[in-house]
């Protein structure tokens, strides 16, 4: 292994699972739950539009570990184990001479939820990690595993063992560079108890307060769950804010690139008989902000950007080379301005509740899936129908459904064509997709120079 460069930064992801973009006060979220991640956010690089590309856990996270669709990936629903032979972040950062490290939630090793054999692990040096946190702990009893396999009991509110560990890993490294991925299960429901619970006390802080317009105006279990995710949200941007002030402790924060982001959001089965797999904002929109060298200062992002373009992001901002095998592109030349053109839509590809795909622009958001298929055995299909369109300039709430409009068949047809060229991009063969049935009525006919907005 090479010897680490003392000029490169240190990286250190903090990924949470499950939350909502507007669970932040940059986004507009008014009960003041996220202080240090708005800060993080104004301070350094905010990508104010920024989205899943595989809203279900262990496919965003092989698109993150590895920068590719979940389709290449193979990983297209919970319970597929990443393959051996995948390259990694963790591959090419210890290839460098990083220390590379990973606390928390991996649930990318095909079967058990514990111990996670070491060929399954990613290439990660350090582990204290559990493959399906939620099976085998719970908020005040967090066992994770180490690199012998052994359980670990640790003490505390589980966003805070998870966090207490990081500390402690950070500290023992403060002379190397590092990598080091802090996967944390919250605000993801506890799943044997139906429940978001939060640490003890927070949750009425929040009973009966703000509910956004989406899950207000379709019900759904926001009246039963959201107190206690907003509490779960409060106390991780705690534990992110003790994270910083580690850091600025040890004064590595002018050395250390910290990620922050999320797998994917929650609409409360507002959208289907669960909490996301759903082309829909609550499922795919995200918080995400980067501090540190080369992001401090950076402004607000308006460009869309997706999670496959996280990898090469972290390898670029250390000065890595990014494999050609990542499909996503790193921000970088972006925010240095030297790109000419960035994408002006995002991909997501959909699976378990259904095989869909959409693509989503600055104006609209469209939808397909493929009703014949089996979500749990086929990772696509070669045949789609049109399922949603929503103009988010007009309905950013997506509660009017536009699909089949005569007013929109332009505005549909354009999207069709640019969702298939998506698909064909990301590996996978350009399918037919039939039309929903016509509607009349609705808005005026939209004109075709409106399609690309």
């Amino acid at each position: 292994m090479p010897a680490g460069r003392p000029d490169r930064p240190n990286v250190l992801v903090f990924f949470t699972d499950q939350q909502r973009w507007d669970s932040t006060g940059v986004h507009g979220n008014p009960l003041e739950l996220t202080p240090h991640f708005d800060r993080m956010a104004r301070e350094g690089t905010h990508l104010a539009r920024f989205f899943t590309c595989q809203p279900v856990c262990a496919p965003a996270r092989s698109c993150l570990q590895t920068g590719q669709y979940a389709t290449t990936t193979g990983v297209f629903r919970n319970g597929i184990g990443l393959r051996p032979d995948a390259v990694t972040l963790a591959q090419c950062f210890r290839a460098a001479g990083y220390r590379t490290g990973y606390i928390g939630k991996w649930h990318l090793a095909a079967s058990g939820s514990g111990a996670v054999a070491e060929e399954a692990r990613g290439g990660y040096e350090r582990w204290l990690a559990a493959n399906a946190l939620e099976m085998v702990s719970e908020p005040y009893r967090t066992v994770l595993f180490d690199e012998a396999g052994r359980a670990v009991r640790l003490p505390g509110y589980r966003v805070d063992a998870l966090t207490d560990a990081a500390i402690r890993q950070v500290a023992a490294w403060r002379e190397e560079p590092f990598f080091l991925f802090l996967s944390f299960l919250e605000p993801h429901h506890q799943n044997h108890l139906d429940d978001y619970p939060p640490p003890l006390g927070y949750r009425e802080r929040y009973a009966g307060r703000w509910v956004p317009p989406d899950l207000a105006a379709l019900g759904g279990s926001t009246h039963q769950h959201l107190a206690g995710y907003w509490g779960m949200v409060k106390r991780l941007d705690e534990a992110l804010g003790r994270l910083l002030d580690a850091l600025h402790s040890l004064d590595l924060q002018r050395r250390t690139v910290v990620l922050f982001t999320s797998d994917h959001g929650c609409h409360f089965k507002t959208r289907n008989s669960e909490y996301k797999r759903s082309c829909h904002e609550s499922s795919i929109h995200v918080p995400c902000a980067f501090s540190g060298p080369g992001f401090a200062g950076g402004g607000q992002v308006q460009q869309l950007v997706s999670l496959v373009d996280l990898a090469p992001t972290l390898l670029a901002a250390a000065d890595l080379p990014v494999p050609a095998t990542m499909q996503g592109r790193s921000l970088l030349p972006l925010l240095r301005g030297g790109v000419a053109e960035w994408p002006d839509d995002v991909f997501v590809q959909i699976s378990e509740a259904e095989v869909g795909r959409a693509v989503r622009t600055g104006r609209w958001k469209y939808g397909v899936h493929a009703p014949d298929r089996d979500a749990h055995r086929d990772s696509g299909a070669d045949h789609y129908v049109e399922q949603c369109l929503y103009d988010l300039e007009a309905d950013p709430y997506e509660l009017t459904n536009l699909a089949g409009l005569d007013s929109h068949r332009a505005v549909a047809d354009a999207l069709r064509e640019r969702l298939v060229r998506r698909m064909v991009a990301a590996g996978e063969p350009a399918p037919a997709i039939d039309a929903a049935p016509t509607r009349r009525g609705g808005q005026r006919r939209v004109a075709p120079e409106e399609v690309g907005a």
